[in-house]
């Protein structure tokens, strides 16, 4: 079963399922599966939560709805170790933010055409950590549903825990 964080809905019977088809169950995907990413989750169920939730926002708004889910599959798609990343940081050397941005929009390149809006939506999701400003109200969503699913992969399996206890 597909499911994003703190939805009970079954993604591959619904609207957003159909714009992502094409691209979410990839290799390069797959591989997202294997790591871990927030404490409690994958890289990939990651991603997966901030592509359903930008496409439900988008569509709301009357925004890009279907470029929302693609961007936000495809906004972490990278394979290094954050943390190994930045213990081994030299001074000077790109911050893991911009870094990873620029990696995912090749790597998402790599397996899909981009449009210059999904383009942005990945490259500028770590905003106002990172410049430039994005160019679309689109990226401006995925900066902050991003930060939204962050927020709830860390507090919903402490919570869960806490429940049971």
């Amino acid at each position: 079963m597909l499911k994003a964080i703190c939805s009970g809905k079954e993604l591959t019977l619904s609207s957003y399922y159909v714009c992502v088809r094409d691209i979410i169950d990839c290799r390069q995907l797959d591989r997202l599966k294997l790591i871990t990413h927030h404490i409690s989750t994958t890289r990939f169920q990651h991603c997966l939560n901030v592509s359903y939730y930008s496409y439900l926002l988008c569509r709301r708004l009357g925004l890009n709805a279907r470029s929302a889910a693609r961007a936000g599959l495809l906004h972490d798609l990278f394979y290094y170790d954050r943390k190994e990343y930045n213990s081994k940081k030299i001074k000077g050397q790109i911050s893991h933010s911009r870094l990873h941005s620029n990696l995912a929009v090749m790597n998402a390149s790599l397996l899909t055409e981009l449009t210059e809006l999904e383009c942005d939506m990945i490259k500028n999701h770590m905003w106002p950590l990172t410049r430039p400003l994005p160019k679309y109200m689109e990226s401006y969503v995925i900066t902050i549903i991003d930060k939204y699913c962050a927020v709830l992969e860390f507090c919903v399996p402490k919570l869960k825990k806490a429940m049971h206890h």
